[in-house]
């Protein structure tokens, strides 16, 4: 089972949803930097459960310890080992799931896959896994913003079929996102989402969405062609978030629809340098990026366990009736943004690593 990311900048993550706890190894921070907890806590918090009654119920602080990597507040270079402890955990929920595949979740393939699964709360494939990723994409962040000035922000811009108006991809922040607690920045959107979501929850079932996501002060030249393009590197963090069912950049599904001579971006004078007047390309031309903010979306399905009653059959074959206990987000969105973030720093961090490792032969 491969649970690492990166080539130069690595992240691995460990455990499950009801064990003791979950985290990550980074292997490859440059050495100097500034790093204490509190650094990588906002964005934990962010991410964390019992947010609000759009959530799930389940009760974690999702403090953050660094076990190693450190010294005296700054890196060394090393593998640095964050674990955060699991305190609300209740394996008992699932003792009637543990012989019941749950409809479109991961246990059927698992237990095809391995022989044998955490059957707790989904193990591996739980969205707790995600904390280790959120941790060590705070520390690339970090480090992406002091080096370039970078800035990764992303949103909530549709739940189910209430969609938000396009937002300023050069002003929109954190804090407006951070506003509603859908994490919709604008308003009266926010409220519709709000309101959908908590029809959902009261009818015991669940409602997908789309996360946008814009990466700005991205140097250009990230990106390895063929294959490591970095377009196709962020589709592969973002594809291996739970629950996520498409990816698309730039003008995406959208750009089949325009012409050649609507699609594409003219270069114009930019502070000093070369800039597009448009940008149908997503920040990321021939799979290198170009300096332009780099826009994706992210869409998700509604999360596979429910609470309504559901006609399926246990492992042995048998007609069972299922009504899913445990504790469940109605709608992942919310607090999928931190994590979105936390790919695109780790996919970035890659990039730009490997890029620095270049020296370019012609100046």
């Amino acid at each position: 089972m491969s649970s690492t990311l990166g080539t130069l900048y690595k992240v691995s993550t460990f455990g499950e949803s009801h064990c003791k706890g979950v985290g990550a190894i980074v292997d490859g921070c440059p050495p100097g930097m500034e790093l204490v907890e509190a650094d990588i806590q906002k964005q934990l918090s962010r991410r964390r459960p019992g947010q609000s009654d759009l959530s799930t119920p389940r009760q974690e602080a999702d403090q953050v310890t660094i076990y190693s990597g450190t010294e005296f507040g700054k890196t060394l270079g090393t593998p640095i080992m964050l674990l955060v402890n699991n305190k609300d955990q209740r394996p008992q929920d699932y003792g009637e799931m543990s012989k019941i595949p749950r409809p479109s979740h991961a246990d059927f393939t698992y237990q095809m896959k391995y022989g044998t699964r955490a059957s707790s709360g989904g193990g591996r494939s739980s969205a707790r896994e995600t904390i280790g990723r959120v941790a060590a994409g705070a520390i690339a962040e970090k480090w992406l913003h002091e080096t370039y000035g970078t800035e990764i922000v992303a949103w909530v811009s549709a739940v189910g079929d209430i969609e938000a108006p396009d937002m300023d991809l050069t002003t929109i922040s954190r804090e407006q996102v951070d506003a509603q607690i859908i994490r919709c920045p604008d308003a009266p959107t926010a409220v519709k989402m709000e309101e959908r979501v908590k029809e959902v929850l009261e009818a015991k079932d669940s409602i997908g969405g789309i996360l946008t996501c814009v990466c700005r002060n991205v140097p250009i030249g990230l990106g390895e062609p063929v294959f490591d393009k970095l377009e196709a590197r962020l589709a592969q963090a973002m594809l291996s978030l739970p629950a996520t069912k498409g990816f698309d950049i730039g003008s995406g599904f959208a750009g089949t629809r325009m012409r050649g001579s609507q699609h594409n971006d003219p270069f114009v004078q930019k502070d000093g340098r070369l800039g597009t007047r448009t940008n149908n390309s997503g920040g990321i031309q021939g799979g290198i990026s170009n300096g332009e903010p780099i826009v994706f979306r992210i869409g998700f399905k509604p999360v596979a366990t429910i609470g309504q009653e559901q006609e399926t059959v246990n492992f042995d074959g048998e007609h069972v009736t299922l009504a899913a206990k445990g504790r469940h987000d109605p709608c992942v969105v919310p607090r999928a943004v931190p994590i979105v973030e936390a790919m695109a720093s780790l996919v970035l961090i890659d990039m730009a690593l490997q890029q620095r490792a270049r020296q370019p032969l012609c100046r």
